[in-house]
């Protein structure tokens, strides 16, 4: 079966295929692809328990992207999940207490991102060459902290690309903006925004679909794209872990094939946990995703309400990566949810940009059922933290510990006892002046490298070698800009003045 791609917010009549709508990004009218028709898997899950995680992720890939040769694909996933990850496994899965953690933080960013991002410049400089094209490929990312890095360390010095990340400046950890503001790689580009996570997304959504920018790009042979999870390149990939997290349970003797597992994922820009809903779309015997958020628990009210309302309060949380109000993959669930129809899926997101809000009906509310959502305050993310360490010497990140706590809301409110997976989405040492203070019960000061050293002699775990790296690598990126200044700072590092 040939998967082609169409936009959600148009009629179906103009489609891509899969490296086309890669190379896009994002749809011309300010849509997300999806697949035309979603493809259907017939998983032998006895089988793919004896599989390594390449091999599973080529079983899923091959569903979304036909277009790519089998030979194609076997070499962007080989490329991809090498000898960069510190766990032969990739994402191994341990169980600590009565819950299981799937551990996507071994790779060279520390974080999920890694998962994609380090297939998504395989399956791009794939797309170009399929595609005869000749422009470079500019890569335009906002980022709450994990996906610049993961993105840049995937692109760096890739040829006919480049790649510009904007950041808030006051809304990610000491260590990811480090990680950030040292990345090498002639062809990266970082810069600090003088505004929040939502401001920057919007503001390179926008900048994508720009027709004056886009032709400027193009008159000096450029093309923007994204690697954002709007792009199809980033988010299907990470339908695979779910698949093998499912598999290695099997694998590991926790359950029986047919056993439906529950998921808890810590959630922003709904990217991760909308990659398990097509995961269960597949077949995977998935019951419930928890959708877990920090204070900013839009989704959460969403999910509980039917309305989604962005017009509240921004808090900055230990758990930056989840600081966001507009939760742009979320636009693929209301599609699905109203019975794919383009235009309504259209008017709900005008609803949202015009008045901050819009409300669901309440037969696309009784299509939820695959979801429960909950949040957590900063205290009770610190006190999972410190539960976690304290009984079980194991040490979460504060994201993790966001779905860990609600993965225990869920299973007190519905009495559930199917085995849970929490997914971990970054090592401590990623954030460890709020893992210190929560380990210690005390608030501290110290943060960035002086943190990592105090964690380190708490915890006792290896000091992951891209920290390390840090302690000396040269700061290369400092460029800060107002948020409506966007787009004159891309102009300016591509020179189209």
């Amino acid at each position: 079966m040939n998967t082609l791609y169409r936009s959600t917010r148009e009629t179906a009549s103009h489609t891509m295929t899969s490296s086309q709508a890669i190379l896009q990004g994002l749809t011309p009218d300010g849509g997300l692809f999806v697949p035309v028709t979603l493809p259907t898997a017939d998983f032998d899950f006895e089988q793919l328990a004896n599989m390594s995680y390449q091999e599973v992720a080529y079983e899923v890939l091959k569903l979304f992207f036909t277009d790519y040769t089998a030979e194609e694909l076997h070499a962007c996933i080989d490329a991809a999940y090498g000898n960069q990850f510190d766990a032969p496994a990739i994402a191994p899965v341990t169980k600590h207490g009565n819950q299981y953690y799937l551990e996507l933080f071994h790779g060279p960013t520390i974080a999920f991102k890694d998962l994609a991002l380090q297939i998504l410049p395989h399956l791009m400089t794939t797309a170009v060459k399929k595609n005869h094209l000749e422009s470079e490929i500019v890569i335009l990312a906002a980022t709450s902290g994990d996906t610049g890095k993961a993105a840049m360390a995937g692109f760096a010095d890739v040829d006919q690309t480049k790649i510009i990340v904007f950041y808030p400046k006051d809304g990610v950890s000491a260590i990811q903006k480090q990680q950030m503001i040292t990345q090498t790689g002639d062809n990266t580009n970082v810069v600090a925004i003088n505004g929040n996570f939502d401001e920057a997304q919007t503001t390179v959504k926008q900048l994508l679909n720009d027709p004056q920018l886009r032709q400027r790009l193009a008159d000096h042979q450029y093309q923007f794209s994204s690697a954002n999870s709007i792009n199809i390149g980033r988010l299907f990939p990470q339908v695979a872990y779910y698949v093998y997290t499912y598999a290695q349970l099997i694998h590991q003797g926790h359950i029986k094939n047919g056993d439906a597992v529950n998921f808890s994922v810590p959630t922003g820009n709904f990217g991760d946990i909308l990659a398990g809903y097509y995961a269960k779309q597949l077949g995977t015997p998935i019951h419930k995703l928890v959708c877990a958020s920090n204070r900013n628990n839009v989704l959460t009210d969403f999910f509980n309400t039917g309305t989604y309302d962005k017009n509240r309060e921004f808090y900055l949380t230990s758990s930056p990566s989840m600081d966001i109000l507009v939760s742009s993959n979320l636009e693929r669930l209301i599609f699905y949810l109203t019975g794919e129809d383009p235009l309504a899926t259209a008017q709900l997101m005008q609803d949202l940009q015009t008045k901050g809000s819009y409300t669901i009906t309440p037969e696309m509310r009784a299509n939820l059922a695959d979801f429960w959502a909950g949040f957590v305050t900063e205290n009770q993310d610190q006190d999972e933290i410190q539960h976690l360490n304290h009984a079980h010497h194991y040490t979460i990140d504060p994201h993790t510990a966001v779905a860990s706590a609600v993965a225990k809301q869920y299973r007190n409110a519905t009495k559930d006892q199917r085995p849970m997976v929490v997914v971990s989405t970054a090592s401590p040492y990623k954030f460890p002046q709020a893992v210190l203070t929560a380990i210690t019960g005390e608030s501290t000061t110290v943060d960035g490298l002086t943190a990592v050293d105090q964690l380190h002699d708490l915890i006792q775990t290896p000091i992951p070698p891209t920290v390390t790296a840090l302690r000396t690598a040269p700061v290369r990126h400092n460029r800060v800009a107002a948020v409506d200044k966007m787009g004159a700072t891309i102009e300016s590092i591509l020179n189209l003045n």
